[in-house]
């Protein structure tokens, strides 16, 4: 709900927000009542919107931007206040926010006044700024906050190439593992959570089908600072309840939920990392499948993952293609655990070009811990279900690739189908349930390519013989083009002094 809606609420008969205009001696009463009726906070926290204090507000840093150094401006209900520059400005406006909105304690970076910015060019991009029209016309969007949010993280990962991948995710992976795993209620939880965005796909995915926010707890973990802090905003100004830890911090060497057992585990983590165990106990009781090798953390990342996986749980995360056959070190010891102890559910094979910050192959891992019968699913023990999706996708641009709507439902609907028995089939090239018996006949290697096989080539109703005979005077005739070609190229040297 925004500041619009509600105004719109409060000028609607029957409402339970209306206010009656013949209720007031005049129209600037009712405008007044209406005004402040505006500034009461529980009218937004109540729907999970992000509240703004008034000093916060854009309108106060626009007015208030080019005025000169020591002016004193009125908030309403509140007292005069100065500021000595633009930078001072947005400090105080961070600090307001951060003192209404607990949750963000520490995580803005309240420094625009002692930075060495020079205060025109801030002036500048707030004017520049302020003539953008975010309404919910332009935008078709009533989160329009977080819609210009999710915009500028992805240009900043475009922008940062091969680190933007340390804080994004691209949407159309995020919103096919979402809607694979339908985080529906309980706990969520990424340990490698860069700007959150598997949470705000799930927020979306929950309000789509008409759940409840409330439903939903949401827990997070990341290493580095920035992010830390641009995941924590991107919770706040949507109105999430969230657990990110006290700090930002290494997940295996400090992890900030150590007693958490998830309902649902997304994650997007860093892809073959090296070196990641200094610190690292050999018997730790995460590694129940075999301690992972120091040169990649591949099978670290899923097995801590599986730790704080809860009874009843499943999870979803992104693996370098190497993960589903190397036989490196423990590598294949783990995997044929993971297999054996009726861990993996579904195997999906990606198309390349996905990513902004690597040209690694990529898969997703889905595991649950109970693959029994039970509410609307069947029971799938000894069976695991691949998907090929390498044809998958079309080129947004030069370098990245993309998936339609269509096909994230297409795969999404066929893990689904599966899962319940009801309207699955295996689709040659596509999909394929395979059971653990076969799979140990392929020496336990999960590629989808090795069991979905080739799609049938469709007949295009030309006999063989008509065929082959057109075909065979099509080559012909290239030949014969070939040939003059190249008798061409030799006169055209002759004539320049060149004997072949």
């Amino acid at each position: 709900m925004r500041r619009q809606e509600l105004t719109e609420q409060f000028n609607t008969p029957g409402h339970d927000y209306f206010l009656d205009p013949g209720d007031y001696d005049t129209e600037a009463e009712y405008q007044a009542e209406i005004a402040d009726e505006l500034e009461i906070r529980d009218y937004y926290t109540e729907k999970t919107v992000f509240w703004v204090p008034q000093l916060a507000r854009w309108q106060i840093l626009r007015d208030n931007a080019t005025l000169a150094p020591g002016t004193g401006i009125k908030i309403k209900n509140g007292k005069p206040h100065t500021f000595r520059s633009v930078g001072r400005l947005i400090d105080d406006a961070l600090e307001a926010i951060e003192q209404d909105n607990p949750k963000l304690k520490g995580v803005l970076n309240k420094s625009y006044g002692h930075l060495q910015i020079d205060q025109s060019k801030l002036i500048e991009l707030i004017n520049l700024l302020s003539e953008i029209p975010f309404t919910h016309d332009t935008l078709q969007s009533k989160d329009i906050l977080g819609h210009v949010y999710e915009y500028f993280l992805g240009q900043f990962a475009l922008a940062e190439g091969k680190k933007g991948g340390q804080f994004y995710t691209p949407k159309s992976i995020v919103s096919l593992i979402v809607e694979m795993l339908q985080p529906f209620r309980g706990r969520v939880y990424d340990p490698a959570m860069g700007s959150g965005g598997f949470f705000v796909q799930s927020e979306r995915f929950i309000k789509a089908h008409g759940g409840s926010l409330g439903s939903v707890s949401i827990y997070g973990q990341e290493y580095n600072h920035t992010t830390w802090q641009l995941a924590a905003m991107n919770m706040v100004i949507r109105g999430l309840d969230f657990n990110f830890g006290k700090e930002p911090a290494n997940t295996f060497t400090n992890d900030q939920h150590p007693d958490l057992r998830a309902d649902t585990i997304m994650a997007n983590q860093p892809f073959n990392m090296k070196e990641w165990n200094t610190g690292v106990s050999d018997d730790d009781p995460r590694w129940q499948y075999g301690r992972p090798p120091t040169n990649n953390a591949n099978f670290a990342w899923l097995q801590h993952m599986l730790y704080h996986l809860a009874p009843n749980g499943s999870m979803g995360l992104l693996l370098a293609n190497g993960s589903m056959s190397s036989n490196t070190n423990t590598e294949g010891q783990i995997r044929k655990a993971l297999i054996e102890n009726n861990l993996v559910e579904c195997m999906v094979a990606l198309p390349g070009q996905l990513f902004t910050n690597t040209q690694i192959p990529a898969c997703i891992w889905f595991l649950t811990r109970n693959k029994k019968a039970r509410n609307s699913f069947r029971d799938r023990s000894g069976e695991v279900l691949f998907i090929d999706a390498r044809n998958l996708g079309y080129m947004k641009d030069r370098v990245l690739r993309d998936f339609k709507k269509e096909e994230i439902d297409k795969i999404a609907g066929a893990f689904h189908a599966w899962r319940k028995g009801e309207g699955y089939a295996d689709e040659a090239g596509f999909c394929m349930s395979a059971t653990i018996d076969k799979i140990s006949q392929h020496d336990h290697v999960l590629t989808p390519g090795r069991y979905v096989g080739a799609a049938e080539a469709e007949e295009d109703g030309e006999p063989f013989a008509d065929k082959m005979a057109r075909l065979t005077a099509r080559l012909s005739g290239q030949f014969n083009e070939s040939a003059k070609l190249e008798e061409q190229i030799k006169q055209n040297l002759a004539g320049l002094g060149y004997k072949i």
